[in-house]
């Protein structure tokens, strides 16, 4: 079966600062420029166009930066040619003759992604996978879905749903991501908690390496058949290959959901009560804790005080017992019963960012930069990121919540802000970047919880896996040798 096919352009309100007919790169590259005969080889395979406008569209993501550079009708980079298979089979002869002829793909979908994993650094061939979408099968019994790539999430949410089931993830960029993006950058929805990150719902890959070959990966529920490939891919970020064909792991529909609001005296208590309900074995959906200035901002608190929001569904039993840890868990700690509308406010506005590109044409610096850590790093890890950022001349503010948990750790959310002068406004925005994320590697913090790395954080990338990266860079030796997939992305 397949689904009726949707909307191939992400609905991404990013304007340019002019006739996008003028659009220029703002990145230099040294990579030659297509010839007529490459252009229409490429085009005797599958649906493509060097019209300038499309090429400009498929020359950014969301990453910030790139919003600031789209107001002076820069992108970062032009794409020579957009290509759109309709088919793996025309992703395989695709990538063979690109590979032949050393030319440079970059895999896109929605070109959702804040780090700008989508930027065609080396021009070449932007491989736009919005053609290949649609539910393709349905296992009821083991509730397994098939599904394209280039399917958009809100499309395959509501195409499961038919069948009593969900998958359960809804990342911010809900609306404008796709399947094989959420797979290739590791994405995590906002109910994580309950039904995990995007690795935990894959049950297996149909992926094209950069020769061509087509490869599945696993398949089952579990296996000991040496190193698991599908989470080879998974956080790849179309380097390593073209994910195609996603079979995802779905859940039956919920009987209920339950919601509750706590106010804390601190963050650090809060903290400890997230660590101690999860640990417990309670795992809403939804656990967020927001610390004074995100509460006062959005919650109505007083600038001191700390937020909680818990939203939960699936079985009744389950989710009442789940509710019931939550409660005694934050009342144990201290903490105040507050309004349960603040929930309700969230919902209907926790995927709005159309203040961005407002903010950034005022000339506000503003970002977000999730991490990772331990339960007993957070309050460490909270300090040093933003006494970090605050310490970078013109920054005006560093803000976080806590937004994914797990048996160990959880994911920290920064918010900072700053207001340069206008010729100052990248350096800014660079400067409050290295110092947070530098901060928190030292401090005990991953990289990245699930924004993924791209191309603004590759410069970390061997200060956080250190000699692992001996690792990364051998596999992607062997499967791409001509390092023609997404070139420049991972710090690769």
């Amino acid at each position: 079966m397949s689904l009726k096919k949707f909307s191939t352009e992400a609905t991404q309100p990013i304007e340019f600062g002019g006739n996008a007919q003028d659009v220029t790169a703002r990145l230099t590259t040294n990579a030659a420029a297509l010839t007529a005969d490459n252009v229409a080889a490429i085009a005797a395979i599958c649906d493509t166009t060097t019209d300038h406008e499309t090429r400009a569209e498929h020359g950014r993501d969301w990453w910030p930066l790139s919003l600031a550079w789209s107001l002076k009708n820069e992108v970062p980079q032009l794409p020579h040619v957009v290509c759109r298979p309709k088919t793996t089979t025309e992703v395989s002869q695709l990538l063979a003759y690109c590979n032949a002829h050393k030319i440079a793909v970059t895999p896109s979908g929605g070109r959702s992604g804040v780090c700008g994993a989508a930027i065609p650094l080396r021009a070449g061939v932007s491989l736009d996978m919005t053609l290949m979408q649609g539910l393709e099968s349905v296992d009821e019994v083991s509730g397994i879905v098939e599904t394209l790539a280039g399917t958009f999430g809100p499309d395959l949410e509501d195409a499961v749903r038919t069948y009593g089931l969900t998958i359960g993830h809804y990342p911010q960029s809900f609306a404008l991501a796709t399947v094989g993006g959420w797979v290739a950058c590791r994405g995590a929805g906002q109910y994580s908690t309950r039904y995990g990150k995007i690795e935990d719902m894959v049950h297996a890959l149909e992926a094209v390496l950069a020769d061509g070959t087509v490869i599945r990966t696993g398949g089952a529920p579990a296996g000991a058949v040496g190193p698991d490939i599908s989470q080879l891919l998974l956080g790849s970020e179309g380097t390593l290959a073209v994910i195609t064909r996603v079979w995802l792991r779905a859940h039956p529909l919920p009987e209920v959901e339950r919601r509750a609001a706590y106010v804390f005296d601190t963050l650090s208590d809060g903290f400890e009560a997230c660590r101690r309900l999860i640990r417990a074995g309670a795992t809403p959906a939804v656990l967020r804790l927001y610390d004074g200035a995100e509460s006062k901002r959005s919650h109505g608190g007083d600038g001191t005080t700390a937020t909680v929001l818990v939203l939960d569904e699936g079985n009744e039993q389950l989710v009442d017992a789940t509710m019931a840890i939550v409660h005694d868990t934050c009342v144990s700690m201290g903490a105040q019963l507050a309004d349960v509308e603040l929930v309700e406010q969230w919902t209907h506005h926790r995927n709005d960012t159309s203040g961005l590109q407002a903010l950034t044409r005022k000339g506000y610096v503003v970002d977000t930069m999730e991490v990772a850590a331990n339960w007993s790093l957070l309050d460490t890890v909270v300090e040093n990121v933003e006494s970090a950022m605050l310490a970078v001349p013109h920054a005006r503010s560093a803000t976080c919540h806590l937004s994914h948990s797990y048996i160990e750790g959880a994911c920290i959310y920064f918010t900072f802000a700053a207001t340069p002068p206008p010729e100052e406004f990248e350096a800014t925005y660079l400067a409050m970047w290295d110092a947070g994320q530098r901060a928190a590697i030292a401090a005990g913090a991953n990289l990245s919880h699930h924004h993924g790395i791209g191309y603004s954080r590759g410069q970390y990338m061997e200060e956080a896996l250190g000699t692992s990266m001996t690792v990364l860079r051998s596999v992607k030796n062997a499967l791409d040798p001509n390092n023609i997939l997404n070139p420049g992305k991972l710090g690769l």
